[in-house]
């Protein structure tokens, strides 16, 4: 099952203060989203939004809406539950 992506611009956002080598890391399994569902990526019990991609020590927030996964931040780890 293949997805459409959409990245929020607070995530471009979040892209642009990390450094260059992580950043192109976290588009690389970004786009592994459009495949499905791979390793590092678990569902949130009581956060939205719904699931978190881990890559290193940054998390991918994003929610999936039907075919859509849509990215909303991309925060190191010690900010991104807060």
């Amino acid at each position: 099952m293949g997805y459409e992506v959409e990245v929020k611009p607070r995530a471009l956002k979040d892209l642009a203060t990390i450094p260059l080598g992580d950043a192109d890391r976290v588009l690389e399994k970004i786009e592994e989203l459009k495949a499905g569902f791979s390793g590092g990526v678990k569902r949130l019990s009581r956060h939205w939004p719904e699931y978190r991609l881990r890559v290193g020590s940054y998390r991918v927030l994003f929610a999936v809406e039907s075919e859509r996964v849509v990215v909303y931040r991309v925060l190191h780890r010690k900010e991104a539950y807060r």
